[in-house]
């Protein structure tokens, strides 16, 4: 008989059994599980609702139940229906009618609430940690490839030359918003809601605070209602993932460009790449192209817990059952995907000489050219059209500007002199972008710098 089933006289359909249990994925929250109820076992026995006896019974069979989960020796039965129910009913039927005491003043409600709480919060440290290491390789690779100069892109059109070490510090600071939003998610989260009962409290004279302590909550839920019927902290969690998704997808698309025979300013280890069943010839970014995307899965883990949430009345609903799968899916994605980035970054090889080639064509230095003129004492948008008309010539002469020699520059603009050379080289274009968070060599050596302590502050954090 169902630990619920008093009032039925009918057993329960197979396929409704079936389609309403959500064990075969529930049960990976066993250890959060049976580390709630034996702290509320504890406040039980403080609170004189059980004795001493009782709920050291309760905690060694729940401490045997641990560790036969733990080594997968568990036979797990689809007839409970969930973990919750898996757990008590292997209680009951081996200490008896003590085990029923378990559930005094709780309810699955509250129970479950209490579990994804505990699970969420253990995975945001360790996605934050995940996150952390990846910067520490992005800071390597910066650091490995420092004065290495590349062009910069608006619109997948070559637009000013940059330091590669600027630009691939720009996913750093990506991150680090990231490990930011993971932080607000851990306080939305740090909040117990075991207490709430099914959704009106309990009669029982429980102390919800000293179950709080003991669990490492520094809250407790306010409202009973609340407590077991919202999942925003979830939808927090997945919007955040989400973003993180969104990072990871973009540097997996420059990568793949990147690495491209047309580009070639990477080379990808062979460790993480794959070759072609038909083309012996092919090395394929597969790594990279499914960080890309597997982004997709994220976002539909967030639009389906959102969908899942939009209509339901107060209080819980067996439809928030579906709030389990949507947030392992996220957990399970973004871990794998920030581990698969970690070792893309720090396997490959960066090709300067493509680099530094491709940011000298292009016409990448006509702003500096803009600039110049400014320097002169000649308003912008009149600079902007020289330089325009100089990269024109150039175009049906197949120069580039450097080629163009004084006379033709002067032919353009009178306020040209023979220094102009001394701007239009990359180097120097990099050089001169000093303003704070540019990528002028200075500049990048200091934020470098400030990254290093930056990730000494998020280690804190968690």
């Amino acid at each position: 008989m169902k630990l619920w089933g008093g009032r039925f006289e009918e057993r329960t359909d197979k396929f409704v059994e079936e389609f309403t249990a959500s064990l075969p994925f529930d049960k990976r929250l066993f250890r959060h599980d049976i580390r709630g109820s034996v702290a509320h076992v504890t406040m039980l026995c403080k609170c004189g609702l059980i004795t001493d006896d009782e709920a050291n019974t309760i905690k060694d069979a729940l401490g045997e139940i641990y560790r036969e989960m733990e080594s997968g020796e568990f036979p797990f039965d689809l007839a409970d229906e969930d973990i919750h129910m898996a757990i008590e009913r292997t209680l009951i039927d081996r200490v008896g009618v003590v085990g029923g005491k378990l559930h005094t003043a709780r309810s699955r409600n509250d129970q479950v609430a209490l579990d994804l709480r505990l699970f969420l919060r253990e995975e945001i440290a360790e996605i934050a940690a995940l996150i952390v290491a990846f910067q520490k390789a992005l800071v390597e690779t910066a650091l490995n490839n420092l004065d290495v100069i590349m062009p910069g892109y608006t619109h997948l059109q070559r637009a000013q030359p940059v330091l590669f070490s600027h630009h691939i510090m720009a996913y750093f600071w990506m991150l680090g918003r990231d490990i930011e939003r993971m932080h607000f998610c851990r306080e939305q989260t740090d909040r117990l809601p075991l207490g709430s009962a099914a959704l009106a409290g309990t009669t029982h004279p429980i102390d919800r605070e000293y179950v709080a302590g003991l669990l490492g909550f520094s809250k407790i839920c306010e409202n009973s209602i609340d407590g077991v019927s919202d999942r925003d902290f979830i939808v927090e969690f997945l919007s955040a993932a989400t973003l993180i998704a969104v990072h990871l997808s973009r540097l997996a698309e420059e990568i793949i460009i990147w690495n491209s025979s047309e580009f070639g300013f990477v080379e990808l280890s062979e460790k993480y790449t794959t070759g072609s069943s038909i083309m012996p010839q092919k090395k394929n970014p597969d790594v990279a192209e499914l960080i890309r995307g597997k982004s997709g899965r994220v976002f539909g883990d967030l639009i389906g817990m959102l969908t899942v949430l939009k209509g339901l009345p107060l209080a819980y609903n067996r439809d928030m059952q579906e709030d389990k799968e949507t947030l392992f899916d996220a957990v399970d994605t973004v871990k794998a995907c920030l581990v698969a980035a970690r070792g893309l970054i720090g396997t490959m090889t960066v090709n300067d000489k493509a680099m530094v080639q491709a940011a000298e064509e292009g016409f990448a230095n006509a702003t500096d050219l803009a600039d110049y003129l400014v320097g002169k004492g000649v308003p912008f948008r009149d600079a902007h059209r020289t330089a325009g008309e100089a990269v024109k010539k150039c175009l049906v002469e197949c120069k580039a500007l450097a080629d163009l020699t004084l006379g033709e520059f002067k032919a353009l603009n009178k306020a040209i002199s023979e220094d102009v050379y001394g701007v239009l080289s990359v180097k120097e274009s990099v050089k001169k972008r000093v303003s704070s968070g540019g990528t002028s060599p200075k500049r990048v050596a200091e934020q470098l710098e400030t990254a290093k302590q930056v990730i000494e502050r998020e280690k804190d954090w968690f």
